[in-house]
């Protein structure tokens, strides 16, 4: 290979080669002496820090990733040279070499491709002739140990060239880094020979086989690394649309093409001259994010975390514009990066076809060997069954007829048909035909909604429209959201992405394909009126995400001009526009109000209006929490919803009618009564009479008939303080009661507990009984599949709490091992927001609090809380990802509203502060008399 040239290199080759000889020369020590190498060692290090610091000048200064990869592979190459020079010519020296005395340094992998990221590990081949001999195995030695005394991490290997023939037919792994191979130092011919033999005993005739091989290999490693190219925190590297799949196409195109510089793809066919221009743009860009990272984490980090995107915004001068923070655009821009990268990965795939490289690869993965003839499909002459993919019949058909940019997708959803590379090419590079013409085209619209609509499933479809780019064009708000992320841990997925797996979990519902997850929402979309209304709602329903405007007003504004171009009457588009703007409410109400609290769900049957209504708003919302993220739907979530949803039919059917609380009271009393007839009537009253009138309003009877065994063994064993464990596998939580003696700071002492142990929080409810004692529930997430496992759990945490009940460990102790606050939350600011409002409850005020979530943040406001003298009735606890919105239904001492503002401004204050200090920490945070075992 020829000798790397660049513009400023981080040190000169040719003096820092005469430095050591002059070092060596001038020094009182022998050549091979401990006390030289050391000299030479300490010099390297000084040389090696100052060029390190001028390549990571020099990136900011010219923003040139790519560069910056070529500097620092040039540094090592010159420092392995230099090491290798003074071993073979000072310490080994051999003045009469054999045959086999010989030696080749080669750069494999990425540092072969002459790029080298700031935190990466070197790779090394060393080239033997034939067997190893005592001076070839005493200068590899020389040159590791040095490298490694240096502090770098070294892959290597030493093979003869028969050994490296042998391996590379063996290990498709080895066989990429030869073909990588670059010549360093030593034996020039024998890398020559590698490379001769290479050529004709490995790759010849083996092209298929390899591109196969290589495909296979990219789509394992974006299972590993996640299915998207749009997850918000992406691995730079290996991610799909990373730095990874740019040298696999590479890889691919050298070893079919037989090239060695990329640049020489273009003449062999494989790229046109515009194409390449891409792949060096967003190699140049992926390689200064990536050379950016390391240098900020001073270490080989890929993953492109919370923690760094800011910094990276900051370093790469992104400014903050409209509704979008500087670190959101920068992400755009990176997402825009990725699927370019996708983009060239269909073209080469696509090329490497028409050149018959190898079998048929279709964009999702599909290998199929066997080849069918091209046919036409039925009803279009514009388009053909090309070998079970959708193909253009020929290259005018878009210009001939617009429509057909939607029509390819209905046709490709018809007949059950991928779209083909040359297909989405063409699309990709017709989009200048999406004009406000066809937008207003009726045959067009009726197309986009039977796609968007489709009962085959319109996730794959919309996918393949916003991917050729042909979505963000025909409909132009969604273009605007196309590769926006939302700087937050709550949301996994860019905007788009989002959207477009909500439709698939919509789709996945109608065909229930997930009806065990979701069983309400099952049975009542068939009930809908309009499935179309509801198709499109979750299609648009962020549409308006990084506005300076609430995106749900402003998405509500969106749907009231979109919906008319697909034929929707006033009515629909009514019906579509109220879903977005109430998108949220029951999310929000669902989650963070007390759903037992009669005027919460007044209050949203009167927002929802018609029942009809609330079957669609609870379908979009399971469908918006579903496609937020792996793991951020759970069986509670659900359960909420349904109780919701519950709650709110007999208020909006007017089959609810209107019973006095006493006669509620009555009622709910006789039908626990009746669940537990067979107890002894005097024993039952008895226990029936130590609850309070808002325990039967607010309790569901399953929970009381436990509730009432709990006492009653609590009672025959004489027990103050007690506690039981109930698993509830569909919701995926798990209950916690606990009996004690009453005192304010409760509720902290349980959330402290959890908060140490692990245990996250979801709802509590809090009851006090007529003797003096509190009935508190907790509700934590599970943890274990296995009920005995999430039992034996659950059991320590009984223990730990009446331990810290009991006075046996304190609060403050607990709270010392605490675990440390979340690194990916150490990114996000969300500053502490309290409200007080009386609006929300007949009987209590609800305080609202919105901050950081971090471990503990629970018990220091439920602390702050006690030390206020409010009665706390029940708690909602809601995690966002990185914010925590915790609602508390409160009253004074003596039962009313907190109705004075000096009192509530005093609250405010309060657990602000709180929030920000962590109250949890003052003393006297156990009982001030323990509570008996």
């Amino acid at each position: 290979m020829a000798k790397q040239t660049l513009s400023k290199p981080l040190i000169n080759p040719t003096r820092f080669l005469d430095d050591i000889e002059e070092l060596a020369a001038n020094s009182s020590h022998a050549p091979a002496s401990t006390a030289l190498r050391a000299e030479l060692l300490k010099h390297f290090k000084a040389v090696y820090r100052e060029a390190r610091t001028k390549a990571e000048t020099l990136l900011l200064e010219d923003g040139d990733g790519t560069l910056c990869a070529k500097r620092l592979s040039h540094l090592q190459d010159t420092l392995i040279q230099a090491i290798y020079q003074f071993a073979a010519l000072h310490v080994y020296h051999n003045d009469n070499p054999s045959s086999g005395e010989r030696l080749t340094i080669a750069a494999v992998g990425g540092y072969g491709r002459g790029t080298l990221a700031p935190g990466s590990d070197i790779d090394l081949l060393f080239i033997l002739p034939f067997k190893q001999t005592p001076w070839c195995e005493q200068i590899v030695e020389y040159v590791l140990y040095f490298l490694w005394d240096m502090g770098y991490k070294v892959g290597h290997a030493t093979r003869n060239i028969d050994e490296c023939i042998r391996q590379a037919k063996a290990d498709m792994t080895i066989r990429t880094s030869i073909l990588e191979a670059r010549f360093i130092t030593g034996d020039k011919k024998l890398f020559g020979e590698l490379e001769k033999r290479f050529q004709m005993e490995v790759v010849r005739k083996t092209a298929k086989e390899f591109i196969d091989a290589k495909l296979a290999e990219r789509d394992l490693r974006h299972k590993k690394s996640g299915e998207s190219r749009y997850l918000v925190e992406p691995n730079i590297k290996d991610g799909k649309g990373g730095l990874r799949d740019l040298h696999t196409l590479f890889w691919i195109g050298k070893y079919y093409y037989r090239v060695s510089r990329p640049r020489e793809l273009v003449s062999a066919g494989l790229f046109t001259a515009d194409e390449f221009r891409r792949f060096k743009r967003a190699e140049r860009f992926l390689w200064t994010v990536r050379c950016h990272m390391h240098f900020l984490a001073g270490r080989a980090e890929e993953r492109l975390s919370f923690e760094i995107q800011r910094e990276m915004a900051t370093r790469l001068k992104y400014l903050s514009h409209g509704g979008l923070l500087d670190v959101e655009r920068f992400m755009k821009h990176y997402f825009l990066i990725a699927k370019e990268v996708g983009d060239l990965t269909l073209i080469v795939c696509a090329e490497l076809e028409e050149e018959q490289a190898k079998s048929v690869t279709g964009i999702n993965g599909l290998i199929r060997s066997i080849r069918f003839p091209v046919r036409k499909i039925a009803g279009s002459t514009d388009f053909v069954d090309d070998h079970g993919r959708i193909n253009v019949a020929d290259e005018a058909v878009f210009k001939r007829d617009p429509v057909n940019l939607l029509r390819i997708f209905k046709l490709a959803d018809d007949n059950n048909l991928d779209i083909h590379p040359d297909a989405r090419y063409l699309l990709a590079n017709s989009l200048k035909l999406v004009d406000k013409k066809l937008r207003a085209n009726e045959e067009a619209n009726r197309l986009f909604l039977a796609i968007a609509t489709s009962r085959n499933g319109p996730e794959t479809l919309l996918r393949k429209m916003n991917e050729t780019g042909v979505l963000g064009r025909f409909i132009p708000p969604f273009g605007k959201i196309v590769a926006m992320m939302q700087f937050n841990m709550y949301h996994h997925y860019t905007v788009d992405e989002h959207l477009i797996r909500a439709v698939g979990v919509l789709s996945a519902i109608e065909r229930n394909l997930i009806g065990q997850d979701h069983p309400l929402s099952v049975r009542l979309l068939p009930e809908i009126e309009d499935r179309e209304v509801l198709y499109v709602a979750v299609l648009i329903h962020d549409i308006a995400k990084g506005r300076r405007e609430d995106h749900s007003i402003a998405g509500a504004k969106v749907a009231r001009s979109l919906c008319p171009r697909f034929g929707f009457s006033k009515q629909r588009t009514e019906l579509v526009e109220w879903l977005v703007r109430e998108h949220l409410t029951m999310s929000m109400t669902a989650q963070s109000r007390d759903l037992s609290d009669r005027k919460t769900i007044e209050t949203f049957a009167a927002t929802v209006q018609s029942a009809e209504r609330l079957k669609y708003l609870l379908i979009l919302t399971v469908c918006d929490i579903r496609a937020v993220g792996p793991g951020v739907w759970n069986g509670w979530k659900g359960q909420l919803l349904r109780t919701l949803y519950h709650a709110a039919v007999p208020l909006l059917t007017g089959g609810f009618t209107e019973i006095d609380q006493k006669g509620a009271v009555a009622q709910a009393r006789g039908s626990l009564a009746d669940a537990l007839q067979d107890w002894d009537a005097e024993e039952l009253n008895s226990i029936l009479d130590l609850h309070y009138d808002p325990y039967f309003l607010s309790t569901p009877l399953e929970n009381q008939i436990r509730h009432m065994e709990f006492l009653r063994l609590a009672k025959a064993r004489n027990e103050q303080l007690s506690t039981m464990v109930h698993t509830k596998d569909f919701e995926a939580i798990t209950e916690i009661n606990v009996l004690s003696p009453d005192h304010p700071k409760l509720l902290s002492i349980l959330a402290g507990v959890c908060a140490v142990a692990g245990a996250n929080i979801v709802d509590a409810k809090i009851h006090t009984t007529r003797d003096g004692r509190a009935l508190d529930t907790i509700f934590i997430n599970r943890e274990f599949e296995s009920d005995h496992e999430e039992i034996e759990r659950a059991e320590r945490l009984c223990k730990t709490i009446r331990d810290a009940l009991t006075g046996k460990v304190r609060l403050s102790d607990l709270r010392a091992k605490q675990p440390r606050q979340r690194r990916a939350t150490r990114a996000f600011s969300v500053p502490p927001e309290v409200s007080i409002n009386n609006n929300l409850s007949n009987d209590f005020t609800v305080i609202e609090v919105k901050c950081l979530d971090r471990p503990g943040v629970l018990s220091d406001i439920t602390f702050a809380i006690s030390e206020l003298n409010l009665n706390i009735a029940s708690a909602q606890i809601a995690t966002f990802g990185e914010k925590a919105i915790d609602s508390f239904y409160v009253t004074d001492l003596v039962g009313d509203k907190i109705r004075l503002e000096g009192r509530q401004r005093k609250i405010i204050d309060t657990l602000t502060q709180a929030i920000k200090s962590g109250t949890a920490q003052i003393r006297n945070t156990t009982p001030q008399r323990a509570v008996p075992a």
